[in-house]
């Protein structure tokens, strides 16, 4: 009992940092927009957000209802990947600085951005997303949340990934 209220209790900081999120994301977004930045791909983006809402519910819910234990040599370093996923993705927030966003928005004559964790991955932020779709769910043993949201966000990065690359085109790379 009391491995399934820590991990809620880790779920629920989960769900606190992707309200944060989404509110650096909407300061970013008046960002770009007063800088004539406009948003593509846009389609997609609801079911994105359904998508990581259900990882995050079905993680607890599948710990709960489905009797999943905790099982130390698979969980902690599950929660070492978790937390090494996490500091990617604040790594990618702090290179890209106002540019980051949870859309897909282009600045008009802004250099492609290749410092930071971009000089090793051309999209640092969605591995961080595949690596914690399977960790965190693991974590606890939600065996079967981690490889429904991992099938379902491979189709999702696909088009995320083939818009993200139409949509920075034309933009010119510097080291940031």
């Amino acid at each position: 009992m009391l491995s399934e209220i820590l991990y809620t209790v880790l779920v629920g900081l989960f769900a606190l940092e992707r309200l944060a999120e989404l509110v650096l994301a909407k300061r970013n977004m008046a960002w770009s927009r007063a800088r004539g930045g406009r948003e593509t791909g846009f389609a997609h983006y609801p079911f994105m957000v359904v998508l990581h809402t259900g990882l995050l519910v079905g993680c607890v819910l599948e710990v709960w209802l489905g009797g999943r234990v905790f099982l130390p040599a698979l969980g902690w370093p599950m929660l070492v990947l978790v937390l090494a996923s996490q500091a990617l993705r604040w790594w990618c927030i702090r290179t890209l600085g106002p540019r980051w966003n949870t859309r897909i928005v282009v600045v008009p004559d802004l250099p492609l951005v290749t410092g930071g964790p971009y000089r090793f991955f051309t999209h640092p932020n969605y591995v961080a997303v595949v690596v914690e779709g399977v960790a965190l769910p693991l974590v606890h043993t939600a065996w079967l949340t981690a490889l429904v949201f991992s099938v379902l966000n491979a189709g999702l990065l696909t088009v995320r990934i083939r818009a993200e690359n139409t949509a920075l085109t034309s933009a010119e790379p510097v080291r940031i």
